[in-house]
C-alpha cells in the first residue's frame, strides 16, 4: 500500500511541475514596461521611452493590418517597430521569411545635427532571424509584450544587442 501511495505522490508532484513549467507561445509574459513606455537594454544599458513620446498605430487596408510603434527617451534614444501582417497576440520574427514584413530599429537622434543621427535595424544582411517581438495583450486601446533583437547600422556596420525589451503602449 505504501508503494502505491508513493507512486501516486510522485505522479502528482511530477504532474504539478510539468503543468506549471509549460510555457505558451502565444505572446509570452508581457514584460515589465510601465504604462505608455517601451524599455530595453541596448548593449547592457537601459533605455526607456517617455509616455508622451510613445505611441502605437494600427492600420488596416486591403485585408492586411500593420502595427507601428515608436517611442523616444529624454536622451533622444528610441525604438521603432513596424509589423506588417499583424494578427494580434503572438510572436513575430524579425528576419527569416518575414524580412520584408517586420522591422525593428533602435535610433540615436542628434537634434543639433540631424544628419548625424544613427539607426540600427533588424533584419539585416540576409534572411537570418535577428530577433522577435511577442504580443501578450492586444486590446482596442493598448498593446503589451516583450522583444529582443540584434540590429545593424548600415553606415558603420556596427551591431547592437537589444535585450530584455518590453512595451506597454496605447494605440492611437
Amino acid at each position: 500500500m505504501k508503494t502505491i501511495k508513493f507512486i501516486c505522490a510522485c505522479f502528482l508532484v511530477t504532474s504539478a511541475l510539468f503543468l506549471t513549467s509549460c510555457s505558451d507561445d502565444d505572446g509570452g509574459g508581457g514584460g515589465n514596461a510601465a504604462a505608455g513606455t517601451i524599455t530595453a537594454k541596448v548593449d547592457g544599458t537601459t533605455v526607456t521611452t517617455l509616455e508622451i513620446t510613445t505611441s502605437a498605430t494600427l492600420v488596416s487596408a486591403g485585408g492586411n493590418t500593420t502595427l507601428s510603434m515608436l517611442g523616444t527617451s529624454t536622451s533622444q534614444k528610441g525604438f521603432s517597430f513596424t509589423i506588417n501582417g499583424f494578427d494580434g497576440v503572438g510572436t513575430y520574427e524579425f528576419g527569416g521569411s518575414s524580412s520584408v514584413f517586420r522591422v525593428a530599429s533602435y535610433i540615436e537622434a542628434n537634434v543639433s545635427n540631424p544628419l548625424d543621427s544613427q539607426t540600427w535595424s533588424a533584419p539585416y544582411d540576409d534572411d537570418s532571424p535577428r530577433g522577435t517581438i511577442s504580443f501578450s495583450e492586444v486590446t482596442d486601446t493598448r498593446v503589451k509584450g516583450t522583444f529582443t533583437y540584434s540590429a545593424k547600422n548600415p553606415n558603420d556596420n556596427s551591431v547592437k544587442q537589444i535585450t530584455e525589451g518590453s512595451f506597454n503602449v496605447e494605440i492611437n
